[in-house]
């Protein structure tokens, strides 16, 4: 097992103890960086271990508070701390108790936030409707978090595949684990052989820099998380990316019932084991 990147020592140096012939000490220098790094943002006002509650928005006034008798009743903090309303033009006013209204206008790439003191509220497009998330900035696991497993490191996992731009780019739905159906504009698939055989992967979401790729292989539901994991492309240049698998990281949704998360295209379940990358948390 290799060890948590918290346990307060420098960013690599606990990787020091699992360096095998299968990586170099400049790559664990780099994991380390990097492993340190996913878990700061983890446990970061805005990560994924701080969600407190989603919430579908219908048209109208909805209140917010801990008070019992709010329309959405928060885990603590003020007995009232505004309302959001939605309206028939699918903008949302969120107005705070002793402030002036908030007025957002929803974007499904980049949820717009509100920052509420305790709580940072975010709305998410969902589907064909919004729902109202809310993160809070006092939640213990953020200080609690003790870290995520992984397997040893290994740099042939670490691919440069091809970046094929496609001949006719196109709109795909991209299922998610709440039932709902996103759609997202592909233009590359990445292309590599593994054990002989060609796979055409294709991302979802991210960025032209680091497009998201949404993969299952044959290691989840036992040794991984069970729906997916995710491998973000790096180092785009003259036809290539690069698939690093000892990078891929558990969905938001293995932290969090209040996520929502993609699923993997059918090209993108691999019929084989990928032992590299984040491994399913402990139950």
């Amino acid at each position: 097992r290799t060890l948590p990147a918290e346990a307060g020592r420098p960013a690599a140096a606990f990787l020091e103890k699992r360096m095998t012939m299968a990586a170099t000490q400049d790559y664990l220098d780099h994991i380390g960086r990097w492993r340190a790094e996913r878990l700061e943002r983890l446990k970061a006002e805005d990560g994924w271990l701080n969600l407190v509650g989603r919430w579908d928005l219908a048209p109208g006034i909805t209140t917010l508070g801990s008070d019992p008798a709010s329309a959405i009743v928060l885990p603590g903090g003020p007995a009232h701390i505004g309302t959001v309303t939605l309206g028939d033009d699918g903008i949302v006013v969120f107005t705070p108790r002793d402030s002036a209204p908030i007025r957002i206008t929803p974007d499904a790439k980049v949820p717009p936030r509100v920052d509420a003191g305790r709580f940072l509220f975010e709305i998410m497009s969902v589907g064909d409707g919004l729902s109202l998330r809310a993160r809070d900035r006092e939640h213990p696991a953020r200080l609690s978090f003790a870290g995520i497993d992984s397997f040893d490191l290994d740099e042939g996992w670490r691919i440069v595949a091809d970046w094929i731009p496609l001949d006719q780019p196109y709109e795909a739905e991209v299922d998610t684990m709440v039932g709902t159906v996103n759609k997202v504009m592909v233009t590359h698939k990445a292309a590599f052989e593994h054990d002989g055989a060609r796979y055409e992967l294709l991302p979802s979401y991210g960025t032209a820099q680091a497009p998201q790729f949404v993969i299952r292989d044959r290691t989840a539901g036992t040794e991984t998380y069970p729906a997916s994991r995710f491998v973000y492309g790096e180092e785009i240049a003259d036809g290539t990316i690069v698939l690093d698998f000892n990078k891929a990281i558990n969905p938001p949704c293995a932290f969090t019932d209040f996520a929502v998360c993609p699923l993997p295209p059918a090209q993108n379940v691999l019929p084989f084991r990928i032992p590299v990358g984040e491994k399913r948390l402990a139950q």
